[in-house]
């Protein structure tokens, strides 16, 4: 019945558990890493950069937990867009959704545009002579190859990410093996004075610019969840992808991070004038095995760099498509492609925002942009998710929950403790850039953005409230309730 469902409103559920994971592991892993390592090294300011990718992995894994709750309960497409509609539409009728699918048709092609500056930095290890002219428009080729390959049905998407996930599992084990093979206990754990001064004001501020980057290379966890309406048996799908995602991405951040730092001299990352402050990857492979070895897992790496932002642009497409259907979004979003059924236009804005997005990227730097998609993307949707899973439990008892999260409220504890972490020390660790202050200014433009549409549709605070709690009822959803 849950098949049919979905055949009604467009989606088809055909990606299973394998796929699922692949998918989120393509997302997460993709070129972050290999970019931010030396970013990790400059926050903490020596080896013990390693805290970064734990602290990570423990906020990635409390807030993998949310998501996993919510996706087996709620497995439509969208992921937070669906969360936050019936979790708070009881109090404020679609502001919570529409400021969801407003701040989102940022902050992920946001985060896409920093995978296309990654491939073009390691680009330059291949191609020495590339010009900055030359950077910008292989960028926006790519982000434009990347959208004419979504341009198809999602099932020849998955399989095409399975192979893209490979090659991203063979670029990371080979720099591994490389790392190891030319391994140093000494340069890797050796640490300057003060590196574990807890009582310096410094350590801290490291520590929330070294989460912010931990947390960044971990995002994608989630990207089973947007395409809840496409996932085989979400319910036992969606947690187990979100949480053996993290898991494996968690090993292998570690590995490499260990590794590089036992072959590169941390210094080394700092020098901006030195290939490891860019492509610290390649230097690795170079130092253990020559420049030929480098030269072919940095192509490796370049296809990786690629497969994230195809799976991101692939899960994020899908969230506009949702509120669009629901009447929360603006309408055209709400059509798909005759024959693939895919949403085109959500696929064709996203581009368009990853291409701009990359070249803010080089005329600022990654960090900066970093920033300021965490930023925007903890207001709306890491903080707002956190409040979700407990409105739900008391809002809507009876909902199907073939996931409940572990050690609740534990884990929610946890993210909202790590999120206010990284938007408190945001402006601090961006100074110049006013990274807090550009999330609040587009948070406050979806709200007048909102008042303007309720208005024009006459919802809430202009209209009724309509309750719709289809997922208590999923087999017939009907129209909904109203409240006034």
């Amino acid at each position: 019945m849950a098949e049919l469902l979905d055949e009604r409103v467009g989606f088809v559920r055909r990606i299973g558990l394998f796929q699922a994971t692949a998918l989120n592991m393509s997302q997460m892993c993709g070129i972050g890493p290999f970019v931010t390592i030396p970013l990790m090294v400059a926050a903490f300011g020596g080896p013990q950069a390693v805290i970064g990718f734990l602290a990570g992995a423990v906020l990635a894994l409390a807030d993998g937990l949310i998501w996993a709750e919510l996706g087996a309960s709620l497995p439509g497409a969208g992921g937070s867009y669906v969360y936050l509609r019936q979790a708070f539409q009881y109090r404020t009728g679609k502001l919570m959704p529409f400021l969801f699918v407003w701040t989102a048709m940022l902050f992920i092609p946001l985060g896409m545009s920093t995978g296309v500056l990654g491939f073009v930095q390691y680009l330059a290890y291949l191609w020495p002579d590339l010009s900055p002219e030359q950077g910008d428009l292989v960028g926006l080729a790519v982000t434009a190859g990347i959208v004419v390959l979504l341009w198809r049905r999602v099932e020849n998407i998955a399989r095409l990410t399975v192979v893209l996930w490979a090659v991203m599992i063979a670029s990371v084990v080979l720099v591994i093996a490389a790392a190891f093979t030319h391994f140093s206990p000494e340069r890797a754990f050796t640490y300057p004075a003060h590196a574990f001064e807890l009582t310096a004001g410094h350590f801290w501020t490291g520590f929330a610019a070294g989460l912010t980057i931990g947390i960044y290379d971990y995002l994608g966890y989630n990207t089973v969840a947007y395409l809840g309406a496409e996932i085989r048996a979400p319910g036992r799908t969606i947690p187990r992808a979100v949480i053996r995602s993290i898991l494996g991405i968690m090993t292998i951040y570690l590995l490499l991070e260990i590794g590089t730092l036992g072959v590169v001299d941390w210094r080394e990352m700092l020098d901006p004038h030195s290939p490891a402050s860019s492509s610290v990857a390649s230097v690795v492979l170079e130092k253990a095995w020559g420049r030929g070895a480098a030269d072919t897992v940095t192509v490796l790496i370049l296809l990786t760099a690629a497969a994230s932002v195809l799976t991101g642009l692939l899960g994020g497409s899908r969230i506009p498509y949702d509120a669009a259907r629901d009447r929360v979004f603006f309408r055209p979003y709400g059509t798909l492609h005759p024959r693939h059924r895919f949403p085109t236009l959500g696929l064709l804005t996203m581009g368009a925002v990853t291409a701009a997005g990359f070249l803010l990227g080089r005329h600022t730097d990654l960090a900066t942009l970093i920033q300021l998609l965490t930023t925007v993307m903890v207001l709306v949707q890491a903080l707002a998710q956190v409040a979700a899973v407990s409105v739900l439990r008391r809002r809507q008892p009876g909902l199907h929950r073939p996931y409940r999260m572990w050690l609740h409220p534990l884990p929610s504890i946890v993210a909202l403790l790590g999120w206010l972490v990284i938007y408190g020390y945001a402006d601090r660790n961006s100074p110049g850039r006013y990274p807090v202050e550009w999330s609040l200014a587009w948070v406050g433009t979806g709200v007048v953005a909102f008042l303007v549409w309720a208005r024009r549709e006459k919802e809430w605070p202009f209209g009724p409230k309509r309750i719709r709690e289809e997922y208590l009822h999923s087999t017939n959803p009907g129209p909904g309730r109203l409240r006034r």
